[in-house]
């Protein structure tokens, strides 16, 4: 079955009888309940005996792939056992999944949990958006060419879209999405790290801590949202019956395992505000739903307009640059910008230089769990979220999920297959502005 299963979901769909063979060879399975003791008593005497059979010199990786209600048990127990603790030279890591909790008060619990047993160095939290390759770039993006961070800032920038849109519903999970809506599922967690590398100051170095520290740093100079003042920063929707990509599909309410009156939200837009010199009064419009026209994540930087018109001609309509950073599907770069077209007048034909990681570089691209997974056994906490950062993405919403407590009345307020509900239109016209059409 395992072998099944890695030919069925793995790269390589014909797996080498020898090469399984060595492979299967370091396969091991032990059931038990996470509260038997003695389940970890036995779990600590095999992983001893592999030791010495295969020379792992102590080294021992726990994934906590559970519920998060489990984790303090699990510590426990493997703290009890004395599996926590690597003896001589070898290390110990656990890498524990989201949610981080469910509100600020839970993550704060979970944290002290793991901290009761783990050292802050030794918990890898997992965000699969940090290993894709786009992710990673901004660094590079931002901080290795010296013709864009001289311009990523308030004096050029006008304001910052990030979209974060799926084609699907909540595809059986829906006694899960009751629970979590999309700022738990999606926007405290991904999208705020994604904000974070747009909008961080260059680290003094790549090490774990230094990269961020400077992430922490920027999340903690975002405005506070007003309980009494949430609507004019935020906007929540639920999808309704609808089309998507040309298939008829239930709304929300009609998913398996949803309170048919239910009031989770499936769409939420936020618009975040920096209080720091290098984004002070340039907004962040931040926008992440299910069932919406088609799957894509974006961020998109608009510069603002020429300060004065040389082409303002009526025909001749002047549009912002925009940079777009696209993280899923083809990821890449685009930079848009006006060119002349060829002729007497003087007309403006708006053109893309684009960069494509398949065509430029024509190579597999990792998956985002296969690089954090390699980093953890490395010991690089680059790419993984730190206590602090977990607290914070649940300090900056806790006023938003604190206001949504009541009922939704307009639910749902938009069909499925388009961009969401016309309140998210609204939120960002209000200040002049409009989303991109992706």
């Amino acid at each position: 079955a395992m072998r099944e299963a890695v030919e069925k979901y793995g790269e390589e769909k014909s797996v080498d009888d020898a090469v399984w063979e060595s492979f299967a060879s370091g396969l091991f399975y032990m059931p038990g309940e996470f509260d038997d003791a003695e389940v970890f008593k036995r779990l600590r005497e095999t992983l001893e005996r592999l030791d010495a059979e295969r020379g792992t010199s102590g080294n021992r990786l726990f994934y906590l792939s559970t519920a998060p209600s489990f984790f303090g048990l699990i510590s426990e127990q493997l703290g009890a056992a004395g599996l926590a603790h690597a003896e001589g030279k070898g290390w110990t890591r656990v890498i524990v999944e989201k949610p981080f909790g469910h509100n600020l008060e839970s993550a704060r619990k979970l944290n002290a949990e793991l901290a009761s047993v783990f050292h802050e160095d030794q918990v890898y939290r997992i965000d699969h958006y940090l290993g894709k390759e786009t992710v990673q770039n901004l660094l590079v993006f931002r901080f290795a060419n010296s013709i864009f961070e001289p311009l990523w800032n308030r004096q050029y920038i006008d304001h910052v879209q990030i979209t974060n849109a799926e084609a699907l519903g909540v595809e059986g999970r829906g006694a899960y999405y009751e629970e979590a809506g999309v700022v738990r599922d999606m926007i405290q967690n991904h999208v705020f790290q994604v904000v974070s590398l747009v909008a961080m100051e260059a680290p003094a170095s790549l090490s774990a801590n230094s990269v961020r520290d400077e992430k922490i740093k920027v999340m903690q100079a975002i405005r506070p949202i007003p309980v009494d003042r949430v609507d004019e920063y935020a906007v929540r929707g639920q999808y309704g019956p609808g089309y998507v990509l040309g298939d008829s599909v239930p709304g929300y309410r009609q998913e398996t395992g949803v309170n048919p009156e239910s009031s989770t939200e499936t769409f939420a837009a936020l618009k975040l505000y920096f209080d720091n010199w290098r984004w002070a009064d340039v907004p962040f419009y931040i926008r992440s739903g299910k069932r919406l026209q088609k799957r894509v994540t974006e961020i998109a930087i608009q510069f603002k307009e020429v300060p004065h018109r040389l082409f303002n001609a009526a025909d001749v309509p002047l549009e912002p640059n925009v940079l777009v950073i696209r993280i899923q599907p083809n990821e890449g770069i685009t930079l848009r910008f006006g060119a002349k077209l060829p002729g007497q007048r003087m007309r403006i034909r708006w053109v893309n230089m684009d960069f494509r990681y398949g065509s430029s570089f024509g190579v597999h691209t990792p998956e985002a769990y296969e690089r954090l997974l390699l980093d953890c056994i490395l010991g690089d906490s680059t790419l993984y979220a730190r206590r602090d950062m977990t607290e914070r993405g649940w300090e900056i919403v806790t006023p938003i999920l604190e206001a949504w407590r009541q009922p939704a009345l307009a639910f749902p307020n938009y069909e499925a297959g388009t961009w969401g509900p016309q309140a998210a239109d609204d939120l960002i016209a209000r200040d002049g502005r409009r989303w991109r059409r992706l």
